[in-house]
């Protein structure tokens, strides 16, 4: 299987759960061009980005070409344990999507 491209550390404290994310994606704007053809680089990032845990989302952004490369997430919510799972949704403007998994140290 190959390895995804959001780094997580959700670490659990006590009734909240705190989670760190970055995801590694170059978020191109669309609007640089290729400094050797002078061709335009065409638009690639992430547009959605959600985290969920027991069936309840506790994280959802919507994105778009201001957000700088390799963004960084942190939040926090309510509930979580160590050993459970969140299930961290993307999906790019190409309409490529996936799913990962990240367990709750």
């Amino acid at each position: 299987m190959a390895e995804g491209i959001i780094k997580v550390k959700a670490k659990s404290m006590g009734e909240k759960t705190q989670v760190k994310m970055m995801a590694k994606h170059i978020m191109e704007t669309g609007q640089r061009k290729d400094k050797t053809t002078g061709e335009t680089i065409p638009a690639l990032y992430l547009q959605e980005l959600s985290v969920v845990h027991a069936g309840k989302v506790v994280f959802a952004a919507n994105m778009s070409t201001p957000v700088s490369k390799n963004p960084y997430f942190s939040f926090t919510f309510l509930g979580g344990a160590e050993g459970e799972e969140l299930l961290i949704s993307w999906k790019e403007n190409t309409g490529k999507s996936a799913t990962e998994v990240a367990k709750i140290r």
